[in-house]
């Protein structure tokens, strides 16, 4: 049986989406098998590089500020979100966040996949 891990934040790294996150659990923090979760904080004006995710499910929430996302197959759909809402993105679904706004925006993201950066493929 596995034992519980507490992982402390602060350790940050930078996404191939271009955007940088700061640890929290997954396979290489914690040991975890199903899960990643981690807390990214997008300055004004940041954009992330248009991605999708192969095989797994993101769930977000937005602590604070806001921020908006192309997205659909050809980018073309807009979703903006705002302090307190949660996103869900399927599986393969290309999507581009970016913050428009002149705060930050912080958002907790837990993903299926608890290596994160192994599904993420680049568009």
């Amino acid at each position: 049986m596995k034992d519980c891990k507490l992982v402390r934040s602060g350790e940050a790294f930078h996404g191939k989406q271009g955007l940088d996150y700061f640890s929290g659990i997954s396979a290489e923090t914690a040991g975890s098998t199903g899960i990643c979760m981690h807390m990214l904080t997008m300055p004004p004006g940041a954009k992330a590089k248009p991605h999708y995710h192969e095989s797994h499910e993101t769930a977000i929430f937005m602590l604070e500020g806001e921020s908006e996302m192309l997205y659909g197959p050809k980018l073309d759909q807009v979703m903006r979100v705002k302090q307190g809402d949660f996103l869900y993105i399927p599986p393969g679904m290309p999507h581009q966040p970016y913050n428009p706004t002149d705060k930050p925006a912080r958002a907790v993201i837990a993903r299926t996949d608890p290596n994160e950066q192994e599904s993420v493929v680049l568009l």
